[in-house]
This record gives C-alpha cells, sequence and structure tokens, in this order.
C-alpha cells in the first residue's frame, strides 16, 4: 500500500517547471564563491514525495522539480526517485564539457552518444544503527565519431570529464556541513560536520507560495517500465528498501545525446531497484547560445543530493516508529565553472554541500539530533561526497553513419 497520498499527481503541475515569483519568496540564494551558487529548498509532501525549488545565484533562474519512489518504497512512482537526478546532472555536465572541449579546440564530432552508470549500495542495520549508505566508481561510455582517435580520444575525454564541475565532489573526500532546528530553535548536531555559518530563517510555505511561469516543452516524462538487466548485488524484492537489515546494490543509468536545437535529451533507467524509465531535457543558461530552456547540469545535481537526504528521513519515520509530521531542508551547493564550458582550462571544483534543516516533531531533542546523523549516514549522495571517486572511461568509436543507422 503506498504512503500518503499522490499530492504530485493532485497537484496537476508539471513534474519540472520554471518559477517566476522566487524572489518574493525568502531563501534567497548564497554569495557566489567558485562560479555557480545553488540554493535548494526541499519540502516533504507526503510519503515520499518530495518538491524542491533550486535557484541558481548565476542564471537568475529557479526551477521546480518533484520526487518520488516506487513500489520498493511503497511509492506511487508519480516522479523519478532521487538518484535520478544526480545521474542526470552528471551525463549532462560531462556532454557540456565534451562539446565545449571540442569547440574550444576545433574538433569536429560527427557523432556523440553518452551512457552513464552509478551504483550504490546499503549495507547494515537501522535497529542497530549500523545502516550505511555508499557509493561506487562511475561508469561512463562514450560513443563517438570525430577527428580524434586513439590515446589523443582518450586523453581528450579524460581532460573533459575532470573539467566537469561535479568533478570537485568526486575527486577527494568532502564531509558535507549541517546545520539543524527543532520546532525552531536551533540544536547542534552531534556527530555531523557543524556548519559554521548562522542557521538560515525557517522557509516555512514558501513551497507552497510559488508560481509557475509560462511552460513549453515538457521537461521530463515517463517512458515505461526500464528494461531488465542483471546487477551483481542488486534489489530484487519491492520493499526491500524498508527492510530492516539491508545488503543491497543500486544501479542507475542514463543515455544522452544532443539534439539539432542544443537542447540534451536524457534517458534515464533504473536498473536495480527496478523501475521506470524517464526523459529529462536539459540546457545551460547563456553558455555557447544555450537559452536555459530546461534544467542546467548543477539544478538537477543539487535537486538530487537534496532529495536523497530527505528520503532517509522519510525511510527512518516508519522503520524507527518516529513522530516526524513536516521537515525541510535548505541546502547550499557552490561549483565552479566548467573548465571548458566555463573557460576557466582548470578541473572542476566545488565546495562541501551545505545543509540547514528544519524538523517538526515531538521527539525529544536527542532523538532529532539522532535523526540528522542517521539520515547523512544513509544518504548516497552525501556518501558520493565524502568517498573518493573516479570515473572508469570506456571509449566505442563509431562513425556517424553507422550510429545513425
Amino acid at each position: 500500500m503506498p504512503l500518503g497520498t499522490n499530492r504530485i499527481a493532485e497537484s496537476g503541475l508539471p513534474l519540472i517547471h520554471e518559477i517566476g515569483n522566487y524572489d518574493s519568496l525568502g531563501p534567497g540564494t548564497p554569495e557566489i564563491r567558485r562560479g555557480d551558487a545553488l540554493r535548494t529548498l526541499v519540502t516533504s509532501l507526503s510519503g515520499f514525495q518530495k518538491e524542491a525549488l533550486v535557484s541558481s545565484r548565476r542564471s537568475a533562474r529557479t526551477w521546480r522539480m518533484v520526487s518520488d519512489e516506487g513500489k520498493y518504497l511503497n511509492g506511487h512512482d508519480a516522479a523519478p526517485p532521487p538518484l535520478s537526478f544526480l545521474t542526470v546532472g552528471m551525463i549532462a555536465s560531462y556532454m557540456n564539457e565534451i562539446t565545449a572541449l571540442a569547440r574550444r579546440d576545433g574538433i569536429e564530432i560527427r557523432h556523440l552518444k553518452l551512457t552513464l552508470d552509478n551504483y550504490y549500495t546499503m549495507t547494515g542495520s537501522m535497529q542497530k544503527r549500523t545502516m550505511v549508505g555508499g557509493a561506487e566508481p562511475v561508469e561512463l561510455q562514450v560513443e563517438i565519431d570525430c577527428d580524434l582517435s586513439g590515446g589523443a580520444l582518450t586523453q581528450f575525454l579524460m581532460n573533459a570529464v575532470h573539467a566537469s564541475p561535479l568533478n570537485g565532489l568526486m575527486r577527494g573526500e568532502h564531509d558535507s556541513l549541517f546545520a539543524l532546528s527543532k520546532n525552531g530553535v536551533e540544536l547542534a548536531p552531534k556527530t555531523v560536520a557543524k556548519l559554521a555559518a548562522p542557521l538560515l530563517p525557517d522557509p516555512g510555505d514558501a513551497g507552497a507560495r510559488a508560481e509557475m511561469t509560462a511552460g513549453g516543452e515538457t521537461l521530463l516524462a515517463p517512458l515505461g517500465l526500464t528494461e531488465k538487466k542483471p546487477v551483481q548485488g542488486g534489489t530484487e524484492k519491492a520493499a526491500s528498501s524498508l527492510s530492516e537489515h539491508q545488503d543491497r546494490r543500486l544501479n542507475i543509468a542514463a543515455t544522452a545525446v544532443l539534439r539539432a536545437d542544443g537542447i540534451k535529451e536524457i534517458r534515464q533507467q533504473l536498473y536495480s531497484p527496478h523501475g521506470k524509465e524517464w526523459l529529462f531535457l536539459s540546457e545551460e543558461a547563456e553558455v555557447d547560445g544555450g537559452r536555459g530552456r530546461a534544467p542546467d547540469a548543477a539544478s538537477y545535481i543539487s535537486a538530487g543530493i537534496g532529495f536523497c537526504f530527505m528520503t532517509q528521513f522519510g525511510r527512518l519515520v516508519p522503520m524507527l516508529g518516529l513522530d516526524l509530521p513536516q521537515y525541510q531542508i535548505l541546502q547550499d551547493t557552490h561549483f565552479s565553472l566548467g573548465g571548458a564550458s566555463g573557460g576557466t582550462g582548470r578541473a572542476g571544483e566545488a565546495d562541501p554541500v551545505e545543509t540547514h534543516v528544519y524538523l517538526t516533531t515531538e521527539e525529544s531533542d536527542a532523538v532529532a539530533q539522532e535523526m540528522l546523523d542517521l539520515s547523512e549516514q544513509t544518504c548516497f549522495l552525501h556518501a558520493f561526497c565524502r568517498t573518493d571517486l573516479k570515473t572508469k572511461l570506456k571509449t566505442v568509436t563509431k562513425p556517424a553513419s553507422t550510429a545513425a543507422a
């Protein structure tokens, strides 16, 4: 039986759309430190359904996105799961840098298709407080027809991968930083790293007051069930994500191609746990002529991290029988410009993720602090940030005529 009501479907709103009145809502955006600064407000709607408002200081654009879970978490499957958004942002960022680096170096690309696989793990017992989320190295396949080959092509593609701003969160170990509020009163985090900055004001009902701008093309749509494939250590049982003891491996994938109008068309597949395939669109604003007609890579990445962290709070409620009727976060992410797309000529950089947590609960202060600790401990994408990860690159050279056939 799905948890909560299907508020995403009941709203009648597109799954992704732009917000026109963000400046009047209150949360604001952080100052730019590196190249772009994004603030993401994530609100629990019902069950595992969540809403994010992602606002970029650099582009002055704000996108509303929603996320849900499938049968494996007793969700309504009304929108993609959190991990989908980071995978989509990652593959979009890689395509940004590959195409920008080719333009910079005068390399003609006649055909380009990217395939990305992200893998995550969940092990341990929630009752014993030993459950931990983990992240594994990324696998990227580049199918390409261009002026380069052999070692020169491999070096070109690795340079592009390193130029991605997401590289700043992948390489090295970045412990995320947190501030905590319970019923409007700030509490010091117990185990997670404390954010050395004032707690941001509670966003309240800012999400509910957001107004959609006139829509255009559908930016996110379901495509049916993902084709099945075997995943070593994968999840087979529905609802296994709520099992008390877990030892499972997740696989979220995506393929990306560039349309003639410059928009990236990204198909996201959910292999483990098995679920829907979704079509996302992405475009950078004011980069190489981009008009920002769809969310940019950094917005998708930021939404994914916030959605995943919020899901862990949602899992605690049924698994540990906790009182948590309302919870929100404000999350700040700071990325450099792309080494190629932003013209920096350097590897991508990022600051640790900063998250302000607002809990409404009748539980004790100690339990509120533990909820924060356990949610960070079991979050796949905060594990992604605190793990030194590499991208495993595979290149497939394919003439454009063959690829088109």
